[in-house]
């Protein structure tokens, strides 16, 4: 069984059926920013993971990396 690492912020955005554009302009920050979170090009830090758990009414912990089975 292959394990992966998933992104969680994609998956909770999908969910709640957010864009980045719309996040980014929820947050003030450039949609690059966003669209790098989203791919895993980068890492928001601690103080926004608490920011977007609020905005998306999740935990932090629900925010970081997992991993899941495929």
């Amino acid at each position: 069984m292959e394990r992966k690492r998933i992104n969680s912020l994609k998956v909770v955005l999908a969910e709640k059926g957010m864009t980045n554009k719309q996040l980014s302009e929820i947050l003030g920050k450039d949609p690059a920013a966003i669209s790098k979170w989203v791919t895993n090009a980068a890492q928001p830090n601690v103080e926004m993971f608490i920011q977007l758990s609020k905005i998306l009414g999740v935990s932090v912990d629900d925010l970081l990396w997992t991993e899941e089975d495929d």
